[in-house]
């Protein structure tokens, strides 16, 4: 790290820091002065989506905070329906602004905290705003980046003994999905049609899925532009990211297994993708940075970096079937497992000259772990059907049903605090009626 990460990290992200906001020094609470993500929000007082940073369980108005000339950024940047216009100031900006808000909600400065009035217009509730989608994505891609993901799908449609696929070692893969149904988290899904396939049928019909899966997945917000033929290298390929979100990559399995051969997913998954509408920056990841899981072969030399490149990331699946009285959790796993890194992913998606955007939303893939209550989709814990869950009411489960709703939690855990991502939330509503 060098010294001005050094003093970033330590004016931010001293772990006995304290808030004013005293619901951010809840052990539990997502969103502690370690923390401050940023998001879009509006509320009953002001309908205008704007630019916010979430603390405890209150939003900071940064255009509220410019009007008052307590930020070096004007309220242009902040009266704002999407974070990009900040974003694109590059990373220098996104630090001094995370170092001024960190000392004016730290503990011992009186400028808010004993000034109510100024307070009752700068904080606003977060039970009484309305999240929308942080970003205006101008793209999205999908990595399928988890050893262990792939290694279960293999074994599951191929010959375990070739699970993986040549060159699945070699690359990050990916594929291009869908940025116009990226949604934020909270917006109902609607279960898809399209056409599926019975083994027995001569042709394929077209009607509901009957196999709607969950993809548990984290996605990183690029943060700078670049031009067409130039490549970001693995080295410098974080200071291209401004942060991550949990993500949801909702996928009919009946519909992909039909459809993705010879060019792989399409419908199955252009259908809806959800997002948590926090972002948190990787500054303040930066304390759960961990090694990322050793890669054999080694890496071809544009996709290798020194260092530590995984981070320390819990994560959490719940699903609260239609008709169960609570809620359970059906995964538990940890964004460390990655084999393929952010930084690889980017370096390898921008090696071919390959442009990227301010906003574009690049997703990790599904998130599996080594254990079999750590799998990221209902394909390879329920074994595509062949293992249904057991739900709290003794019903056997093995896809989503209309009504079932699923939630995503993240964070990191901290000594007395986590860096948390908040959740990222999406109910199943049934399909339109066919044609």
């Amino acid at each position: 790290m060098n010294d001005i990460n050094q003093m970033t990290w330590q004016a931010t992200n001293d772990r006995q820091r304290k808030s004013w906001v005293a619901s951010a020094n809840e052990p539990e609470s997502d969103f502690p002065i370690q923390n401050l993500p940023f998001g879009v929000f509006s509320n009953s007082q002001n309908e205008a989506a704007r630019v916010g940073v979430a603390i405890g369980d209150q939003i900071v108005d940064l255009t509220v905070l410019a009007d008052h000339g307590l930020l070096s950024h004007k309220r242009k940047t902040f009266a704002r329906s999407s974070l990009n216009d900040f974003i694109a100031l590059g990373q220098t900006e996104w630090r001094a602004l995370r170092v001024q808000l960190s000392s004016l909600l730290d503990a011992g400065n009186a400028v808010l905290r004993d000034n109510a009035l100024l307070r009752q217009t700068v904080m606003v509730p977060q039970s009484d705003a309305r999240l929308h989608l942080p970003v205006d994505i101008p793209g999205y891609t999908d990595f399928y980046s988890s050893k262990e993901h792939a290694t279960n799908v293999g074994t599951m449609f191929r010959d375990p003994k070739n699970a993986l696929l040549p060159n699945w070692l070699e690359i990050p893969i990916g594929y291009n999905g869908r940025a116009s149904s990226v949604v934020v988290s909270g917006t109902p899904v609607k279960r898809p049609n399209g056409q599926t396939k019975l083994p027995e049928a001569e042709r394929p019909a077209f009607g509901p899925c009957r196999k709607l899966d969950i993809e548990l997945e984290t996605g990183f917000i690029v943060g700078t532009n670049t031009r067409l033929g130039e490549p970001i290298q693995c080295e410098q390929a974080e200071a291209h990211i401004f942060g991550m979100v949990l993500l949801n990559d909702w996928s009919a399995r009946d519909i992909q297994q039909w459809e993705y051969v010879p060019l792989g997913p399409f419908n199955s998954k252009g259908f809806a993708t959800t997002i948590s509408p926090w972002v948190v920056t990787l500054d303040a990841l930066e304390p759960f940075r961990c090694a990322q899981p050793e890669q054999s072969p080694a890496p071809l030399p544009y996709l290798r970096h020194s260092g530590r490149h995984g981070f320390d990331i819990r994560l959490e699946v719940d699903l609260h079937g239609v008709g169960e009285s609570e809620a359970s959790t059906i995964a538990r796993t940890n964004f460390k497992y990655m084999y393929w890194t952010m930084a690889q992913q980017l370096a390898h998606h921008t090696s071919s000259g390959c442009n990227v955007r301010v906003g574009d939303l690049m997703g990790s893939g599904t998130i599996s772990g080594p254990t079999s209550d750590s799998c990221g989709s209902l394909l390879e814990s329920t074994w595509n059907g062949q293992r249904p869950m057991t739900m709290p009411s003794g019903r056997q489960r093995t896809f989503l049903e209309d009504g079932d709703e699923i939630v995503l939690r993240g964070w990191c855990q901290g000594d007395g605090y986590r860096v948390g991502f908040g959740s990222c939330a999406g109910r199943i509503v049934p399909a339109s009626e066919s044609a």
